[in-house]
């Protein structure tokens, strides 16, 4: 039993690891692809499935200055500058901006169109309700990549990180639970 203890705990450690060196990368290319995607999609009519939706909430939210179209060209460029940036890896901080930016006019629908979000609000949403809510894994996927741009990093142990053995303890006992 002892045995396969250790090799558990060998597989599990080269996993952690693999996983501290690469998942931040896997996250801040798959956010672009995500949003590189669904903004190309808005360069042709009819493809989005968010595209009314979209254009509603620019007009309703610019008081109607940018004409539906145009505001529909300008969110698929910003999506698919952000998509841009966030693959490439650079100007992360200029590229989370946006980001935020992006998200807080996708997350408006909520409270401008209640019931297109919503059957029942608040607990029930639509099928655009769960598009738009899905954005809050896009939002918190932004927000680790931005505990990076300082130089931050994942690690595999804590001791790693340089901490001391006594405060890997409570981190490690945070990990069991």
């Amino acid at each position: 039993m002892e045995t396969l203890r250790i090799l558990f705990d060998r597989v599990d450690m080269k996993i952690t690891r693999w996983l501290s060196r690469y998942s931040l990368t896997i996250l801040r290319v798959g956010l672009g692809v995500v949003f590189l995607w669904f903004g190309a999609l808005k360069f042709f009519p009819g493809l989005s499935p968010a595209q009314e939706l979209a254009v509603r909430t620019i007009e309703t939210l610019t008081l109607g200055l940018i004409p539906a179209g145009t505001g529909l060209m300008l969110l698929a460029a910003l999506e698919c500058a952000i998509g841009v940036l966030l693959i490439w890896g650079r100007f992360m901080r200029f590229t989370l901006l946006l980001l935020l930016f992006q998200m807080f006019g996708a997350a408006s629908p909520l409270v401008l169109f209640p019931g297109e979000a919503f059957n029942v609000f608040p607990y029930a949403p639509t099928l655009e309700g769960q598009y738009i809510i899905k954005n809050i894994v896009l939002v918190a996927g932004g927000l680790v990549i931005g505990s990076t741009v300082r130089g931050g990093r994942l690690v595999a142990e804590p001791d790693e990180a340089g901490l001391g053995e006594r405060d890997a303890a409570p981190r490690r006992l945070e990990r069991s639970l």
